[in-house]
């Protein structure tokens, strides 16, 4: 099995990229390690990628049309994994411009590279963020997601509706997967968990935003590794029930499913601050602040659609997941808290 997997040098990528090696696959990973993050930590992400002869790595950008062209043409990728994009929402309004080339332009390099060149299978990340202004709880694959939030959110959707048309058309299997607030080891600097430890290991104070009262469906990594290689594992199929006078949104009559990838256990941000804290045997000090345009204040995930495909469904305590996380912190950085 040849995977093409983007964004290989990323947090989830690169866990997914060992996954896959370990199995013995031949993973061929592109990235084009932009300054969004600490550039170092990608290349220390890559390192432990690189010593496997399975492994094979092209710098370049998903939304460089000649190269994927090439990529595709001359790597003949039997499945693909898109999990490049330009993240974070507090970016997009900043920076609107690149997530336009990245989370669009890019994916309809994906796309049209699976289209021409018979992929079995496009596993492509979604987000969270889709379900924007929606108030109902759990957030289900079949709930309304026309209010995004943020223009993150809205190139995120825009994804899953150029998926379904690709996979309509061209009978392409597309499974899309609205990630929930991952964290873990190897994890993203921009990300609310690794922000507190950085500021606490400085001395300074983490900013707490809407006065602590978030909740999120912290989804450690592990488990969202397990989650998209068994989905990889299973191509997504035409739903034989859909009715089109009664439409369910995560399937289609085309082979097209969306799945949330969330622990189901939604935590309170102030919870999950305290376990980082007896984590790393540090108290934090604490700077409130209103929340940020485009946040949500809480998130949760019902995953039973995706236990029901693939029998599994994330399920590790934020304690352990947030212990794990510093664990590789304090080794990473060779540090310790007083």
């Amino acid at each position: 099995m040849k995977v093409l997997l983007t964004g290989v040098a990323g947090f989830i990528g690169m866990h997914c990229a060992l996954r896959l090696l370990d199995r013995g696959y031949q993973v061929i990973g592109i990235d084009n390690l932009n300054d969004y993050y600490d550039v170092a930590l990608k290349e220390a992400r890559l390192a432990r990628l690189t010593s496997n002869a399975a492994f094979s790595f092209i710098r370049a950008a998903i939304e460089d049309r000649p190269t994927m062209d090439s990529v595709f043409a001359d790597m003949r990728p039997d499945r693909v994994i898109n999990l490049a994009a330009q993240a974070g929402v507090r970016y997009s309004l900043e920076n609107p411009h690149a997530y336009v080339e990245a989370n669009l332009v890019g994916f309809i390099n994906i796309l049209e590279g699976c289209r021409h060149h018979g992929i079995s299978h496009l596993v492509y990340a979604s987000s969270s963020s889709v379900y924007g202004g929606n108030a109902t709880m759990p957030f289900g694959e079949s709930h309304n997601v026309d209010h995004p939030i943020s223009l993150y959110a809205a190139t995120k959707k825009s994804n899953e509706l150029m998926a379904h048309t690709y996979s309509h058309l061209f009978a392409l299997p597309v499974t899309g997967l609205r990630f929930f607030t991952v964290y873990g080891p190897w994890g993203r600097p921009d990300m609310a968990l690794f922000k507190f430890a950085d500021s606490m290991r400085a001395g300074q104070p983490i900013d707490v935003y809407n006065h602590g009262r978030m909740i999120r469906d912290f989804t450690y990594i592990d488990d969202v590794v397990e989650a998209v290689i068994r989905v990889l594992d299973k191509p997504a199929t035409a739903n034989p029930d859909y009715d089109p006078l009664h439409p369910d949104a995560a399937t289609a009559s085309a082979p097209f499913r969306l799945f949330n990838i969330g622990n189901g256990q939604p935590t309170p941000l102030m919870d999950y601050i305290g376990a980082l804290e007896r984590a790393l045997g540090s108290s934090a000090s604490i700077k409130m602040m209103e929340i940020q345009p485009g946040d949500v204040p809480a998130t949760s995930a019902d995953t039973s659609a995706l236990h029901d495909w693939i029998g599994f469904a994330p399920n590790t305590k934020v304690e352990d997941g947030v212990a794990r996380f510093a664990e590789w912190y304090l080794d990473y950085y060779g540090c310790k808290f007083a």
